[in-house]
Parts: C-alpha cells; structure tokens; sequence
C-alpha cells in the first residue's frame, strides 16, 4: 500500500475492506496487496462474535448530560476531563470525595479552565459523598476513589439507574469481584453504559490489533509475557495531624487494602490485554514477590507470576516499582503461526517476516484525537446518547481478579486456583469508615511460606 497520506474517505473505505476481510478470509487482501497467494487464516472468532468500538473523535451530539465525579484526586480530575474533551454537552453539576481540599482544587479548575461551575450546595464531602452526588440527579458519573470503594459506588450508581465510568481496578478483592459481577448484569439489564478504565480497548494500535489477532493472524494463542517495570510511585508522607485513616487514603496508592497492590491497580492493564486478546481466562496462579525499596504502605514493590489456563498455556506476568531498574511496559502474545507485540504494534509470522504493522501514518491523517483516555468516553457517551446497554465492568473484573490471584500466590507462596480466589471469603474493606486511628497492627507486609 502506498506510504502517502490518503484522505480520510480513503482511510475509512480500505479500514471497512479490512472489516469485510475476517468474513471473507484475509488472505485475499494481502493476495490484492502483494500479487501472491497468501496464507489462509482461521479466525479464533467469527466477526460479529466480538466487539470493535466505533472510535469517532467526538462522541456524537444529543440531549445535555449530568455528570458528577466521585473521588476528586489526580485520575478523577483527569478523567472528567476526557469527557468534556469527548463529547460537546456535558455539563458537571456535583463533586464529591472523601477531602475538601481535593475536591475544591477540581471545581476551582472546572471553573477556571472548562468553563464549569459546580454549585456548592453539590459539592459533598465525607465516605457518603458518593451517595449524595447520586442522589443529586446526574445522569452519569466517573467513579475514580481508592479502589477499594468502587464496587460499593458502582452498587449504587446502578441502583439508581446512573451510568458509571469505572476507573480500573474495580475490585481488590474476591468479595469486590462477586459484587461488580453481580452489578454489571443489574446495569445490563437497566440498559445502562459501563465503561472502565482499561483505556487499551479503546486506543487505536490495540483495537486494530485485537481485530487482526480474532482474525487468525497469529494463529491459535500459545502463550505470552505482560510486564509493567517502573521507577518507584509517589508516596506521601505522613503530615501532622493526620488521622492513620486519613493517611491511609492520601497515600492509597501504597497499601493494598485500598490499591490492591501494583499487581492489580497498575499492572491489571497488561493482564487485561493478554485476557482480552485471547479470551481465556486463567486457573491457577504460581508466584514470587518481594518488598525491597518502598518507603510507605504495606505492598510489595515487585511480584512475578506463571499463569496456568485450561489449555494448558502459560502466562508470565512481571511487574516492578523500584528506581534504578530497567524498565519495562508492554505485551508479547505468541501464537501457533506468528506473535505480536505492543511495543512497535507489529505482527511477525513464525520466520521473522512482519505481516502486520499499525499503520499510524494513516490513522494520523483519518483522525484527529488519538488519546485513549479520551476515546474511551467518546464510546461511554456513544452508547449512553443511543439508547444501548454496554458493559466494560464484567471483563475488567474477570483482570482483576485474575491480579488477586496472582497477589495472593505471591503473598503466600501458594498455588492458588481461581476456583478459590473467586470464592474466597477476603475481603479489604475495614468493618468501619471513619477518620480516626487504627489498628494498624494488621497492615503488615506479608511475607510467604512458613520459615524455620
């Protein structure tokens, strides 16, 4: 194909030839393409049989939208404003969180940059703030608090009918994983949009990708490594006069009853690409981890995990938080007639040759917004202003569970089946929510196996 920019109806008419491939056989475009007989793929689905997003770069125009924002830190601020920035209409009319300094920094910033202005009578403060914003009447809300919270807060969104935004990880624990499954087919049921914050499904290589990968391109999935290796998170100290509760929460990213540990609110990501790309799902979980650098919290700072399926096929999962490493952010899937790769978004066949490679040049020149943050609630909006139930919260649990599960084989040393994770009585939340001390006796870095 030519390597010059082509026009955006050009784009759009070779993207909808290659949509009609997986039908047809994709060897006959690369046949067009090349002049020779190519191979002939067998889809692992049959298209129909999974879901591609329409990824506009605006959400499509329609009724003014309500929108209220539950946990008013740095992902909440950020995430409200990927939906102003996704879809024309949207107006925020309550904010609430758990600290009144963070969430007067994001009206003050709503007000100051985006033209919006949250009245104060909605503006809610305390653990029951995600009650009132509600309860306020929005028609939609991004739910971006401590993880830990966000079953409970999706719970309630879709009692009252409320469309959610999930910021990912939606569960920390297999009592966090039943209730989000449970919620997810409520909202299907009500008809309503859920979309989470696994901003891979909606950003444009991974998408293509994905697509490619159904179609048979690398063949039957054989295995494959996800990694997420970085510099140390931020941390906060501890300020005079802060309750342990209140610590805790300003420093959530560091202990796991609210984070779930880095395996599970950050590498999640690269666990849900390789569940989504093959459509399995793991049985057991054989793991190592280990605290070495982290100066706060409780969490490890590194975890490797083999993952089992029922095919018999491995995963390797690796991730680490700890300045002065290499570094390391991605996903490598093997398959029985080639691989692909995240880092240069490419597809090789089983001898080296590229068969596959997003075509940026051409996404540049047939779209405007490339932002998956962004893209993510343009389709949330999509789906709301069409009427169409969508749901985002069961395949994301499913990730984060399958983190849990690796967690715990770390944290223990065991082997733990997911026949047990999922059914496992754990359960994070604390048997009460209020600023004051803890017994912080019970926040202890755990250390596996049973030493001499």
């Amino acid at each position: 194909m030519s390597k010059n920019k082509i026009s955006r109806k050009d784009f759009l008419s070779y993207s909808a030839l290659l949509g009609v491939s997986s039908m047809v056989g994709s060897s006959a475009i690369l046949s067009s393409c090349s002049g020779n007989k190519g191979p002939v793929y067998t889809p692992l689905k049959q298209a129909g049989e999974y879901y591609i997003p329409e990824l506009p770069d605006k959400a499509i125009d329609g009724k003014e939208l309500k929108a209220g924002v539950i946990g008013c830190g740095g992902r909440g601020s950020g995430a409200i404003v990927d939906l102003l920035t996704a879809a024309n209409g949207i107006k925020v009319t309550a904010l609430g969180d758990t600290f009144s300094d963070r969430l007067e920094g994001l009206r003050q910033n709503l007000k100051e940059h985006h033209n919006q202005d949250v009245p104060a009578e909605n503006c809610f403060v305390g653990f029951d703030a995600y009650k009132k914003v509600i309860d306020s009447g929005v028609d939609l809300v991004v739910i971006a608090t401590p993880p830990v919270f966000r079953p409970v807060h999706f719970q309630y969104a879709t009692e009252k009918g409320v469309h959610s935004f999930l910021e990912k990880p939606i569960a920390v624990d297999p009592k966090g994983y039943r209730m989000i499954m449970a919620t997810a087919k409520q909202a299907k049921a009500k008809g309503l949009s859920v979309v989470t914050g696994t901003q891979r499904h909606h950003q444009r290589p991974y998408v293509e990708a994905f697509q490619k990968i159904q179609e048979g391109y690398i063949g039957q999935i054989t295995g494959g490594n996800v990694y997420w290796n970085q510099s140390m998170l931020w941390y906060r100290e501890r300020q005079q006069g802060w309750s342990d509760m209140e610590w805790m929460i300003r420093d959530w990213v560091n202990w796991k009853w609210l984070s779930g540990d880095h395996i599970v609110e950050q590498h999640v990501h690269n666990i849900d690409v390789f569940l989504w790309m093959s459509g399995l799902k793991p049985v057991k979980a054989t793991a190592f981890g280990a605290r070495h650098r982290r100066i706060t919290g409780d969490q490890y700072d590194q975890f490797s995990v083999d993952f089992e399926f029922e095919n018999g096929i491995h995963l390797h999962s690796m991730c680490r938080q700890i300045d002065g490493c290499s570094n390391n952010v991605g996903e490598f899937i093997q398959g029985t007639m080639g691989s692909w790769n995240s880092y240069n978004n490419e597809i090789k066949d089983l001898a080296g040759n590229v068969i596959w490679k997003f075509d940026d040049e051409a996404a540049q020149a047939a779209f405007q917004q490339h932002n998956p943050y962004v893209l993510e609630h343009v389709d949330w909006v999509n789906h709301i202003r069409k009427g169409e139930a969508h749901d985002e919260a069961e395949a994301c649990a499913i990730s984060c569970l399958a983190g849990v599960m690796g967690r715990e084989a770390a944290y223990t040393g065991a082997t733990v089946t997911w026949d047990e994770i999922s059914a496992s009585a754990l359960d994070y939340m604390p048997e009460k929510l209020e600023m004051g001390p803890m017994d912080m006796s019970k926040y202890v870095v755990p250390v596996p196996g049973s030493g001499k």
